[in-house]
């Protein structure tokens, strides 16, 4: 059984542009570890414009910001998780989040996630086509 990855831009508001939001299994996972004062990444430096962007899963793991709290995460620390292409398989793992985090004690860390590579490539190839959230820019 796979994952369901849904990814949401939302608007910018006063004190943040653009952000981007993860929706696994119907679970905003941003909300989940950050509370509701946090954020995503901004959707600028992970859709950017013409280029393949961080969400994109190779064979090389590479380690992704997904959000941080509102005090920020350089004081109590980032959501991380790896990301890596196993053939038709893209894995996350190896959670990183801020220190007071409602899953940093109970479950921790977070559960490995695995996606149909085909559905999540999917998923973020039109969150990089869609690109409303630049009117706000």
């Amino acid at each position: 059984m796979f994952d369901y990855l849904e990814i949401k831009a939302l608007p910018p508001g006063p004190r943040f542009a653009a952000t981007l939001r993860f929706w696994v299994n119907g679970e905003d996972v941003v909300q989940e570890a950050v509370d509701v004062g946090g954020r995503g990444p901004y959707a600028a430096r992970m859709l950017p414009a013409g280029l393949p962007g961080p969400l994109r899963a190779t064979g090389e793991p590479r380690r992704l910001e997904l959000g941080e709290p509102e005090c920020t995460g350089g004081c109590c620390g980032f959501l991380n998780v790896v990301v890596q292409r196993f053939g038709e398989i893209v894995q996350w793992s190896d959670w990183e989040v801020p220190r007071w985090s409602p899953l940093a004690p109970d479950p921790y860390p977070p559960p490995e996630l695995h996606f149909d590579a085909n559905q999540y490539d999917a998923e973020v190839a039109r969150a990089e086509a869609d690109r409303w959230w630049q009117v706000y820019s």
